[in-house]
Formats: structure tokens, C-alpha cells, sequence
């Protein structure tokens, strides 16, 4: 076996998906907060306020735009925003820490929710009792010998920033998520050592509300948001390694934007590949090179798109540079240039996002193409560009689970599991990855971020919620929990 004897194995989190306590103990609201439940083929929506005070929606996916001025984003009466209660985290997570340690975890990572910190992301002072509850969440996380692995920024952009002055749109976000994180290097300075800037932060290519808490598609609108964000990571580098140079702080992808296979051989589906893989390649290039890339550079002349890049920015960039390189990966894209080859699902409000169909790959539920192989593939290509160490933060498989006699028999998730940690394993002995961990999504049924639903489910414990919004929010252990102990035990080894 070649996985390091320090192999983090554990799961993966996110604040607004599972704590609830949305608008507890002075938090404030964030953009998760106004987005509405949907389902694998109805699109979630974001509700505002116009004017006047009349209530209105923008679809989440698809051709995002602004609402109309003078209106601000809220939550409004009578919709369902299930990442309001989330799993209600902020009150069981002694609780569910310790089903998580059963199972032998090394690594837990989760996010800190920036608005339980400072309520509209303005504030010159931190919240305290925000500040309070993290620290009793890492304390617990120490006693059960897992490592805390912390998001600073997952999906959850302060709405106050948002409706003051667009978000990262604004340059002055960069000041105030640099107050942010200041704050809270200081605070779990020992407590924290592994870190992430932001979540999916290539998810700009394709929903930048969830990136940036911005409602718009426009490439020359997300790119200046997109840039912002970069310097602000590059900052956060900066910031956490003064504050405790123990400090390792990783950029995050999402992988299944990055891993492209061409439909075809034909050369302009080959190529297509290349471009969009890029898109996904170029947040990291400037993430661990510390510089925009020339192919970026030309894209941006070809569309007119015009990026203020002082020489501070430059600076930040070059010195900013992460120590390590997570992703999510839970399938691979395939994109071809004849309009004629089908979709994966034409009537998933991800259609474009999710490609083509794959003749050789089976897809889950929600249309998502299972490709085991593709993680390896991922791994490879990640490792070759870069020679950083790696960090799998992100892999799973949703399904509809049914529970019996007080447990699941998630035999299929066992299987997506097995398959995928077979390629990793791969990926290190036969291909000289340098693979720091494997934190697989949802280690405990969270909201489903892409579509609000509580039935797309993840986890190795079954919550008991529906996406009415009803159930006793009990916990109970899927066959997949026995599963993943051993596995963990055997760092790789008895995959079963």
C-alpha cells in the first residue's frame, strides 16, 4: 500500500447545508439564505424584494440576471428555504461528531459561515458568539482526534455585501473577507491547520451566485468578480502563513469541470475539450502559479472583457501562492461540437453543465456520468501540471435512499465508493501521486446544494428529513457505515 501513514480519510461538509441556526446568535444572512428548494429537474430560485416591497424570483440556473433596481435580496414569505435548518448541525454536532469518530475519521472538513462571524461581512468587529461556536466545534472535533479541515468561504457569501454593493463584484469585499479571515487565522491559530480559500471557485464558469453572490451570466461581469476573489485567496495565503506558518492552505476545484473527454476524435471536439477544461484549469494556474495564464489572457482580448490587475494584485498573486491543491470530483464532462449528439438529461436545469452522453458510462439518479476511471485520470493530470500535494475534499454518490428497520441498504453506494478509492489507489502506487487525503461528500445527509432536495443523499448516516421540511431528524446508521470504518482501519487496504 502507498498511502501515506498520515492518510487523511474522513468527509466532507458545509455550513449552510447542514448547521441550520440560520439566523441564530447574531448570524446574518448569507446568499444561501435566499435560495429557495427545488429538484433534480426544477431549478432552485433566489427571491428578492423590489422597491416597492413586492416579492419576486430569479431562476438559479440558467441566464442569471439582476432584479430590478432598488431591489434587495431576501428571503420572503411562504417559500421553503431548507438551508434555514439545514440538518440542525449547530445543535447535535457533539452528537454526530461522535458517530463520525465510531467510524474512525482522521479529517472532517467543514466551513466556517462568514456571516455568523460578521453578520453583513461590514462589521469592524466580529461576532463573538459565532467566533464561540467554532471553537467549541474544533474543540470537540480535537478531543475525537480528527483534524479539522476549514473552508473559509463555501457558497455563503454575506448577503449584506451582496445588496450593499454587489458582492465581489465591489473591490471593497476583498478588504472585508481579509478582516474575515484575519479574525479567525488568530482565533483557531492550533486549533486549525489545514485550510481552503474558496469552495469550487471555478464554479464561476457556471453559477457565479454560488461562487460570488452574484446574479449574472455575463463573462465580463464574472470575470471582474472572478478576479477580486482570486486576490483575495492570494491575500488569505499571505495572512494565514504569517499568523501561524504551520498553516497548509489549498485552493479548491471542482474536478468534473476539469475532467473533459472529447465525444469524438474529430480535432474541433478535441479541441473543444482542451478549451473547456481550461476554463476549469485556469483558477488553479493562478492559484498555484501565482499569474494569469496566456490562453486566459487571450480569451479575455478576444471578448472584450477588461480586468483592473494592479501591480498590488500582481504582487499578491506571486507571493500568495497555495501549499496544496483540493478538488471535488464526482464525474467527468463530455463535450462534443455537433449540436445532433444528446445530452445527458435535456430537462436538468444542468443540462449544458452535465454535456453529452458518455457511451461508456452509466449515470446516477440526478444524470451525473459515474466514471471511477476519470478520478484517476484527474489525479494524473492535476499532479503532472502542477507537482503540488493533492487533496480529494469532494466525492459521492447521491441517490434515494430507503430506510428500514432502522438502517439502509446503500449497497450502490458502496460500490461508486469502492470503485473511485480503487483509482485513487492506483493513481498513488502505479502513478507516483502525491495524495494527501480522501474526504468523501455528505459523510451525514446534508441539503443538496445544486437542487435543495434532502433526498439527494450522500451520507454513511441516514437523517431523518424530508424535503417537506418534516421528520424527527434522527440519525441512523446505512450499511455504507460498517463499510467505510473498515475501510479507514485498513488505511485502503479491505475495501470489501
Amino acid at each position: 500500500m502507498s498511502f501515506r501513514d498520515d492518510f487523511l480519510w474522513g468527509g466532507a461538509t458545509a455550513a449552510n447545508q447542514l448547521e441550520g441556526a440560520w439566523d441564530a446568535d447574531g448570524r446574518g444572512p448569507s446568499i444561501a439564505d435566499v435560495m429557495t428548494g427545488g429538484s433534480a429537474h426544477k431549478t432552485r430560485t433566489l427571491t428578492y424584494l423590489d422597491a416597492d416591497g413586492k416579492p419576486g424570483k430569479i431562476e438559479f440556473f440558467g441566464d442569471l440576471h439582476e432584479p430590478p433596481a432598488g431591489s434587495t435580496f431576501a428571503p420572503i414569505e411562504g417559500e421553503w428555504y431548507p438551508n434555514h435548518d439545514g440538518i440542525d448541525f449547530y445543535h447535535t454536532y457533539p452528537e454526530d461528531i461522535a458517530l463520525l469518530a465510531e467510524m474512525g475519521f482522521k479529517a472532517l472538513r467543514l466551513s466556517i459561515s462568514w456571516s455568523r462571524i460578521f453578520p453583513t461581512g461590514m462589521e469592524e468587529e466580529p461576532c463573538e458568539a459565532g467566533l464561540a461556536f467554532y471553537d467549541r466545534v474544533f474543540d470537540c472535533l480535537r478531543e475525537h482526534d480528527i483534524e479539522p479541515v476549514v473552508t473559509l468561504s463555501h457558497y455563503e457569501t454575506p448577503l449584506g455585501l451582496v445588496n450593499a454593493w454587489n458582492g465581489w463584484m465591489d473591490r471593497r469585499t476583498i478588504e472585508c473577507f481579509e478582516r474575515y479571515v484575519r479574525t479567525v487565522f488568530t482565533r483557531y491559530r492550533g486549533k486549525v491547520r489545514y485550510w481552503m480559500t474558496f469552495n469550487e471557485i471555478n464554479v464561476m464558469n457556471t453559477n457565479a451566485w454560488l461562487g460570488a453572490g452574484l446574479a449574472s451570466s455575463d463573462p465580463k461581469e464574472t470575470m471582474v468578480a472572478t478576479h477580486h476573489m482570486l486576490v483575495a485567496s492570494a491575500r488569505a495565503v499571505k495572512i494565514g502563513h504569517e499568523i501561524d506558518p504551520e498553516n497548509q492552505i489549498g485552493c479548491m476545484l471542482t474536478f468534473s469541470q476539469g475532467m473533459v473527454y472529447p465525444y469524438s476524435c474529430r480535432p474541433e471536439d478535441v479541441h473543444a475539450a482542451w478549451e473547456l477544461a481550461n476554463r476549469c484549469y485556469f483558477f488553479s494556474d493562478v492559484q498555484v502559479r501565482g499569474y494569469y495564464p496566456s490562453y486566459q489572457l487571450k480569451r479575455y482580448e478576444r471578448e472584450g472583457i477588461v480586468i483592473d490587475m494592479t501591480e498590488q494584485d500582481k504582487r499578491d498573486l506571486a507571493e500568495g501562492c497555495v501549499d496544496y491543491v483540493g478538488f471535488s470530483y464526482y464525474r467527468s464532462t463530455t463535450v462534443s461540437t455537433d449540436p445532433s449528439v444528446p445530452l445527458v438529461d435535456p430537462a436538468s436545469p444542468l443540462a449544458k453543465i452535465l454535456g453529452v452522453k458518455n457511451p461508456y458510462l452509466s449515470v446516477s439518479d440526478w444524470g451525473w456520468t459515474i466514471d471511477p476511471v476519470g478520478l484517476r485520470n484527474s489525479l494524473d493530470a492535476l499532479y503532472d501540471r502542477y507537482q503540488k500535494p493533492l487533496f480529494i475534499v469532494e466525492n459521492g454518490l447521491g441517490a434515494i435512499d430507503e430506510l428500514v428497520d432502522g438502517t439502509v441498504d446503500d449497497s450502490y453506494r458502496i460500490a461508486y465508493l469502492k470503485a473511485h478509492i480503487e483509482a485513487m489507489r492506483a493513481a498513488v502506487d502505479e502513478d507516483g501521486v502525491d495524495l494527501m487525503g480522501y474526504l468523501s461528500w455528505g459523510p451525514i445527509d446534508v441539503i443538496s446544494a445544486s437542487t435543495g432536495e434532502m433526498k439527494k443523499r450522500y451520507g454513511y448516516i441516514y437523517v431523518d428529513r424530508n424535503d417537506d421540511n418534516t421528520g424527527s431528524l434522527k440519525r441512523f446508521k446505512k450499511r455504507s457505515f460498517d463499510w467505510y470504518r473498515q475501510v479507514i482501519a485498513t488505511n485502503g487496504e479491505d475495501l470489501g
